[in-house]
């Protein structure tokens, strides 16, 4: 079992092209997987705020990462993914957790932050709110865009607070453009 796996099978190089890379590189992973629990998502929140770490010594605001989860189980290492998510609040980076399913996702509602303040296990607080969660079974019947709009109501305002934080103010429109680097990755499938 791996929680942190390059789904395009080169863990060198786990970037995809746009959302179609991504989307063939999951269609072409899933015959050769087996999705398998338990769901421990706190392996890839880590990877991803190691990553955006990096990017946060960079002085203007020109990069800002997201990580977007996908589950259709309960969390099963709570604490070590609120541990990560306190970690990642320094860091450059907003999470979106989207629950597929049925399945009773209170513990999301938790790390979503919206009726608390977020700390670890050790009681520390997140520096700042991090977690969106949507339950998509409430968007079944919905239009993409509501779907798209509540799931990114959060970011933009996460952006900011980042950013505010830092005291860094946003690039000009004329200095370049920001393109996203998609790393898809499986949090628990077995090869």
């Amino acid at each position: 079992v791996s929680h942190d796996f390059a789904i395009n099978f080169n863990p060198e190089d786990d970037e995809c092209e746009g959302i179609q890379g991504v989307v063939e590189a999951y269609q072409n992973c899933l015959p050769k997987i087996q999705l398998y629990g338990p769901t421990n998502v706190a392996p890839i929140i880590n990877r991803i705020a190691k990553v955006a770490a990096g990017d946060g010594n960079i002085k203007d605001a020109s990069r800002y990462h997201i990580l977007l989860i996908l589950t259709d189980g309960v969390v099963t290492d709570m604490a070590d993914t609120r541990e990560a998510i306190v970690r990642a609040s320094y860091q450059p980076l907003s999470i979106i957790i989207v629950g597929v399913g049925n399945a009773d996702f209170t513990d999301m509602q938790i790390l979503d932050g919206d009726d608390g303040v977020l700390r670890s296990p050790k009681g520390e607080p997140v520096l700042r709110d991090i977690v969106q969660f949507v339950p998509f079974r409430d968007f079944k019947t919905a239009s993409p865009a509501a779907l798209a709009k509540c799931v990114l109501a959060e970011v933009p305002g996460q952006v900011v607070e980042y950013f505010s934080h830092k005291a860094i103010s946003p690039m000009s429109p004329m200095r370049g453009l920001l393109s996203p680097i998609l790393s898809p990755v499986a949090t628990t499938p077995t090869e």
